[in-house]
């Protein structure tokens, strides 16, 4: 068995609702094993509050968390991620920066609850089912043997994992993109 604790980078565009929810999900489940971040290729500058508002419902921390470039992940000194999921489709197909250290990837996509329309209400439970959706994956992230499986079963599960319920409509398509 290894401590070893491993980076993981959620992407998605704006980072400011999914890519959020997924590094504050995978903090807490993740029992100490990894290391979370999130950007975005042209994040909005401020978390959704409504992402904010679903981690405080569901019991994970909100403090911290910020909209942010990915490019801070391609510089010099920035952290080696070893895993890079796109937790959007519009990210999964955009040209991305070249990312030290050769980290493994694959497109997780979920549709945009920021992009939800209605009553406050409905707005919330599309929160609330990406914020779900997110945590099955995650749970099946962590109960791999990252440390004792070969890399291409793992590069293998990785891409089956952004397949389970809530697939965005253009997962199947962005599955070979550039990111993923």
């Amino acid at each position: 068995m290894t401590d070893r604790i491993y980076n993981v980078l959620f992407l998605c565009t704006g980072n400011s609702a999914r890519s959020i929810l997924a590094e504050a999900i995978l903090a807490k489940e993740g029992n100490g094993r990894f290391r979370t971040f999130s950007a975005g290729s042209h994040p909005k500058g401020e978390v959704h509050p409504l992402a904010l508002k679903t981690l405080a419902a569901l019991g994970y921390p909100t403090d911290g968390y910020r909209s942010k470039s990915w490019d801070e992940f391609a510089e010099p000194g920035a952290p080696e991620i070893d895993f890079i999921f796109t937790v959007c489709d519009n990210a999964a197909g955009e040209a991305c920066p070249v990312w030290p250290g050769h980290p493994m990837t694959a497109h997780w996509g979920v549709e945009d609850p920021a992009a939800a329309e209605g009553s406050d209400l409905e707005k919330e439970r599309a929160f609330g089912q990406a914020a779900r959706f997110l945590k099955n994956r995650i749970t099946v992230f962590t109960s791999l043997p990252l440390s004792s499986i070969d890399k291409l079963a793992l590069e293998t599960r990785l891409k089956q994992i952004g397949t389970m319920e809530g697939a965005s409509h253009g997962a199947a398509d962005t599955a070979g993109g550039k990111v993923a």
